[in-house]
């Protein structure tokens, strides 16, 4: 079993600091090349997904650009992945409506700068290795909660409804639906359904062609040719800045501190999970292995960039990262390539970005949300997994739909370490023996040269299974009550003990006390590395006395007949 390490500085080498390094793989003009047309495609693909999830998000189009490039580029230059495309997402939609409608942009510009830092205090602290503990139910369920979600956000703007303000409930909203679908607007549901239909088409037909880009591109030309009723960027938002905004470091005291720290644990978390899993990706498609904590840090930096100059949230983005390599990408620079294609269309085309409709967008989300759902991946949990699975991800799910998502989220973790600590004790426990017993849970008879030798009825032999941790300590306590006669010698064999934790040393001290007032001799055997420092360092061993702790289960019942015949007295007592 590993420990627990904090990073040390050789976790903290960039990917692109590698490429031109011995320790890199070749990098020449053929590379180059390829990343040239990967970072132009991505490009591609990014411009009206940045400008769409910002606007989802309760943002103007121009914060999701300029996130796109200042922490898609500052993920590049620090990112331990050669392949992550980073930039706004889909995921953080929902806790950054919730952060807009309570603290306003100010307040998002803090959350997203404190979840910047809680990600770089993640990646020193060495926690990128472990995200593949978080359950699969907990992730797919508030991913589809979020797909869910991204949905039902869309639809006033995809149908054109007059809502002045949308509820923030999930019921609600869809009450409003409901009762403004009379004002639908059919201009706007012909071009959004059109958008739809054109991005499956080119998904279908022509997978390599970003279909999103097609479908905007084809939607805004449409509408302004045959100069259709439709609510634009420019009629909303007033177009696309075409002057990067100025830095400006986020409001940030501590009462601020106090009632954003829930908002920013959850955007970092979410980022941690969709920026670390779509690395995992990019590894499956590649063969490559990347570097989480290099790659959280990176994030970090990237999201505090982005709250510096007014931008949202950013993560590394599966769809982009894995468009990337399917565009024949080798290394950063194809995503840096990919940022200079954003900064030129702000530079020279935002004002077109004006006659983009939102039904479009709204369009590109939805296809998004859909995928998001992957509602294939959550049947399949409920058909083929126990239970307390099924539990865990029908209520994160339903959570992140009807309640908010940093609950979600923070009940769905709950609920799995509950999970994993009933599994723990299902697996692990204190098993009582006697000879025969003593002799099938030595299977593999490396510790004994021989039969186990017979021993007196006053030995008592019992055996932890498993980590012997906070949860199944308890079993101990209760083990001599379960006893109907108190014996003279008790052996505690600690062979399949991997771990010991604060808790079960303080029961094994708890233990000792209950046999010494029983005038029971304690023998510890088979006691594994940690758990072996661990007792000595709480002072454990010098408590029960080194010449208490034997070897293995031989020596131990050797010891103890011999602590019998030194005290035979107290056979007849």
């Amino acid at each position: 079993m590993g420990s627990f390490k904090f990073s040390s500085p050789k976790d903290f080498v960039p990917r692109i600091a590698l490429l031109f390094s011995k320790q890199g793989k070749p990098y020449g003009i053929r590379g180059f090349g390829k990343d040239i047309v990967a970072g132009v495609t991505v490009g591609f693909i990014a411009l009206p997904l940045a400008m769409a999830f910002s606007i989802a998000a309760g943002a103007s189009p121009g914060q999701g650009l300029f996130t796109a490039i200042l922490a898609g580029f500052t993920a590049c230059i620090f990112g331990g992945s050669n392949f992550q495309i980073s930039g706004p997402s889909v995921s953080f939609m929902v806790i950054t409506i919730k952060i807009l409608s309570n603290h306003g942009m100010s307040g998002l510009f803090a959350a997203t700068f404190m979840a910047g830092i809680i990600l770089i205090l993640l990646a020193l602290s060495g926690f990128g290795r472990f995200i593949k503990y978080i359950p699969y139910p907990v992730t797919t369920g508030f991913s589809t909660g979020i797909g869910v979600m991204i949905f039902s956000q869309q639809i006033k703007d995809f149908f054109g409804l007059e809502i002045a303000q949308s509820s923030p409930g999930f019921f609600e909203k869809w009450i409003e639906y409901f009762q403004f679908f009379p004002t639908l607007n059919f201009s706007a549901a012909g071009i959004g359904i059109g958008t739809v239909l054109i991005i499956l088409a080119i998904r279908k037909f022509f997978p390599r062609i970003p279909g999103s880009v097609i479908g905007v591109v084809i939607a805004t030309v449409t509408c302004f040719v045959f100069g259709l009723s439709s609510e634009t960027i420019g009629s909303r938002f007033g177009g696309v800045p075409s002057v990067f905004p100025k830095p400006a470091m986020p409001d940030i005291n501590f009462e601020v501190f106090r009632l954003l720290l829930p908002d920013a644990f959850t955007i970092a978390l979410l980022a941690v999970i969709e920026s670390l899993l779509s690395a995992v990706v990019a590894d499956g498609m590649t063969g490559e292995r990347h570097n989480s904590n290099m790659e959280l840090a990176a994030q970090g930096v990237g999201n505090m960039v982005s709250a510096v100059f007014g931008g949202i949230p950013s993560t590394g983005a599966i769809a982009r990262t894995a468009a990337n390599i399917k565009s024949g990408a080798v290394s950063p620079i194809s995503g840096m390539v990919h940022v200079v294609i954003l900064v030129l269309f702000v530079l020279f085309l935002s004002p077109l970005a004006s006659l983009i409709p939102l039904t479009s967008l709204s369009a590109v989300l939805m296809v998004v949300g859909w995928d998001v759902c992957n509602f294939r991946r959550f049947f399949r949990i409920i058909k083929t997994s126990p239970k307390s699975d099924i539990i865990i991800l029908l209520t994160t799910f339903l959570l992140t739909v009807l309640v908010d998502i940093t609950f979600a989220v923070g009940a769905g973790i709950i609920m799995s370490m509950f999970l994993f600590m009933l599994r723990m004790i299902e697996v692990a426990g204190i098993k009582p023996g006697t000879t025969n017993f003593a002799k099938e849970i030595i299977s593999d008879q490396k510790d004994t040269d021989g039969p186990i030798p017979a021993h007196s009825k006053n030995i008592e032999i019992y055996e932890i299974a498993g980590p012997f941790f906070f949860g199944v300590a308890d079993m101990l306590q209760d083990t001599l009550q379960h006893i109907s006669k108190a014996p003279l010698v008790f052996i505690l064999r600690m062979k399949d003990v991997p771990a010991i934790d604060a808790t079960g040393i303080t029961v094994l001290e708890s233990f000792l006390s209950q046999c010494r007032r029983r005038k029971t001799k304690v023998f510890l055997c088979d006691i594994q590395a940690q758990p072996m420092k661990a007792l000595n360092k709480a002072g454990f061993i010098q408590e029960i006395g080194k010449e208490n702790i034997i070897e293995n289960l031989d020596k131990a019942i050797a010891a103890a007949e011999e602590y019998l015949f030194e005290n035979i007295h107290l056979l007849f007592m």
